[in-house]
């Protein structure tokens, strides 16, 4: 009876009035527009895939410093409004500025960045106001594989400034190598000078300019293997194949990034570049500052005026080093973009012990010989 009663007393489902609450309008600034860091780390997402499949994309910031909190709501529910499905929305320096990411399919770039900036322009006129509109500063970055971002690209990289103490280290490391291996090596170095001086004409040290840290320019020391005054064009071409196609040796010899019996080398400089002994004067280098013992081997400016974008990473995050985990793993049998992911994979998760183990592992790769040439 109890169990009735209760039953009883509580409304009839097919008689009682339901009542409905009216329905709660999504509010779309809250719902689309992203935070600081995850807008920023959507940008370094996008300029990644953008480098690896040759696409482009546009980044439009919208800018102001004395905005209030309601004129930046309003400008976030215009810009959501007039927002194309494939962009992305967020904050690109919180209450200071907007992002929008937007991909490009078609690319002209001239034409896009003015058709691009006077559509959103005009749309964000419609949907808020000239006169809001006219607060804001707006501005647009371009990237793509033809066009170079005014900002560098290492503003979007999510793990600056997370390897400080392990550079303290590396540098602690190379100046303690290199300095006692100029030392120990010294008797090594004299024989080398001579045995130059003795079979070919010309001086002992090869000063070539190679491109460093942030790009900058330096020159790197190696004993000269070859003849003097060598046309350098038979390699310059040669890398430039190579970086655009992947160029491949014969079957089963694997790939290579250096000249199979270049005829511009000498009798000694093959000695001296299969056991890599060319590369003991950049112990210099490393104690100059512009070298490290380990990192990505240092790059040619007319290499590296053929980079991808993607590619100069390896030229940002680390110093280029007198060996490193391409040259331990795969020295120059392997492709083009390998040797990069394998520079990114190493700036990454460099450490000390990283770089010991490397240091630890190069004579054996040295002396198999294998991708030497």
């Amino acid at each position: 009876m109890r169990k009735s009663s209760v039953a009883a007393s509580l409304p009839s489902r097919a008689t009682a009035p339901v009542q409905k609450k009216p329905a709660r309008q999504p509010r779309a600034d809250a719902a689309q527009l992203l935070g600081e860091d995850v807008f920023r780390a959507a940008v370094a997402r996008e300029l990644k895939r953008a480098d690896r499949f040759d696409e482009s994309f546009a980044l439009l910031i919208i800018s102001s410093v004395d905005s209030s909190r309601e004129q930046w709501r309003e400008l976030i529910q215009a810009l959501v409004k007039t927002k194309a499905d494939t962009d992305v929305i967020g904050w690109w320096k919180q209450h200071a500025g907007l992002g929008l990411i937007r991909p490009l399919t078609h690319l002209e770039p001239a034409e896009s960045v003015a058709m691009l900036v006077a559509g959103l322009q005009h749309e964000l006129g419609l949907a808020a106001g000239q006169e809001t509109v006219a607060r804001y500063s707006i501005s647009l970055q371009l990237f793509s594989h033809q066009a170079v971002p005014v900002a560098p690209t290492a503003a979007y990289d999510g793990h600056r400034g997370r390897k400080r103490g392990a550079d303290w280290s590396k540098r602690a490391l190379d100046l303690a190598g290199s300095a006692v291996l100029l030392v120990t090596l010294f008797p090594v170095l004299l024989l080398i000078t001579a045995l130059i001086k003795l079979t070919s004409a010309g001086p002992v040290l090869f000063r070539q300019t190679r491109i460093g840290q942030h790009e900058l320019p330096f020159t790197m020391l190696k004993f000269r293997t070859m003849d003097v005054n060598a046309d350098p064009a038979i390699h310059e071409a040669y890398t430039a194949e190579f970086i655009k196609s992947e160029l491949t040796t014969a079957p089963g010899t694997g790939n290579v990034f250096k000249i199979v019996d270049d005829p511009r080398v000498t009798r000694l400089g093959h000695f001296l570049r299969r056991s890599s002994l060319d590369e003991l004067p950049q112990l210099w280098n490393v104690l100059l500052g512009n070298m490290s013992l380990v990192g990505p081997r240092p790059a040619l400016p007319y290499e590296v005026a053929r980079y991808k974008r993607w590619h100069r990473r390896r030229l940002t995050e680390v110093k280029p080093g007198i060996t490193g985990l391409w040259q331990v793993t795969g020295r120059s049998r392997t492709t083009f973009d390998e040797m990069v992911r394998l520079d990114l994979q190493y700036a990454r998760n460099r450490s000390l012990w990283a770089d010991i183990k490397i240091l630890v592992a190069t004579p054996r790769a040295v002396f198999s010989g294998r991708g030497a040439h």
